[in-house]
């Protein structure tokens, strides 16, 4: 076509570089809405489409839905109230953000530990994953208990290096392993008190002594759902492992105040 800057969908597609089925999306939802052709229907773009098109890429790229385009294409002034939608989707965009980029991080975390171990079990390292997933969530819960004069303990796990946090991930994944070789040894078996020795000097040696003493100082603000939050921190174990592990642990922490 291209007749008096007239264009094909086809022509308007490929100038623009929208899909065709988008541009017939926006036409049939009334956001871009060609002329048509009085005898086959087909849909003729012009220039003024291509400013309208653009407005809506604009928009797209600030966050807004294709309904709530349609309502700004039809203004023709923008008042305070935009801003006030653009401080929404700034804030929408900063939370995704973190999000993808906590994603990523735990992406490399995981790529790491296949690598080291050349073989992993596929339930421990999912929910491994999954326990990567919800780590914002178990520091929101924190944080939502912590009083504003204690140093913001969530803070200091936050800036926690990706080494640090590799070298606790390898740590769960280990001991997740073991707890499946050991269950159902004696809790005092040496293999076992081994095992856990382990773990507790690598997760003490994680924290640091600063921040154990941050979480020992601080204080917590009305009754805690600890149930809350042990639902949103995932176990490798079953419940008969997990009671194990525990009083595997009771016992370590018998000893050493023994000593």
């Amino acid at each position: 076509m291209n007749n008096n800057n007239k264009f094909s969908v086809g022509e308007f597609s490929e100038k623009t570089g929208i899909p065709i089925p988008t541009l017939h999306y926006y036409d049939e939802i009334g956001l871009l809405r060609p002329e048509k052709n009085p005898s086959s229907g087909h849909r003729i773009y012009n220039y003024q489409d291509i400013i309208i098109l653009q407005k809506i890429i604009s928009l797209k790229f600030l966050g807004y839905s294709l309904d709530e385009i349609k309502n700004l294409l039809n203004k023709t002034s923008f008042t305070v109230d935009l801003n006030e939608s653009l401080s929404l989707h700034f804030q929408a965009l900063e939370k995704e953000k973190k999000q993808i980029e906590q994603s990523m991080k735990s992406i490399n975390r995981v790529i790491r530990l296949i690598e080291e171990e050349g073989t992993v079990d596929s339930n421990l390292i999912l929910n491994l994953i999954h326990s990567m997933r919800t780590e914002h969530i178990q520091e929101e819960w924190m944080d939502r208990h912590m009083l504003t004069d204690v140093v913001d303990v969530v803070e200091e796990l936050e800036k926690k290096s990706e080494e640090d946090n590799f070298s606790l991930d390898k740590t769960i994944y280990q001991v997740s392993k073991e707890v499946k070789q050991l269950y159902g040894k004696p809790v005092e078996d040496p293999k076992v008190q081994r095992m856990i020795k382990n773990y507790v000097e690598e997760y003490f040696s994680f924290l640091g002594e600063d921040l154990m003493q941050k979480f020992a100082d601080t204080k917590i603000e009305g009754e805690l759902d600890f149930q809350e939050l042990e639902n949103m921190t995932p176990s490798p174990f079953t419940e008969d492992e997990q009671k194990w592990f525990d009083q595997a642990i009771d016992y370590y922490i018998q000893q050493e105040e023994m000593e």
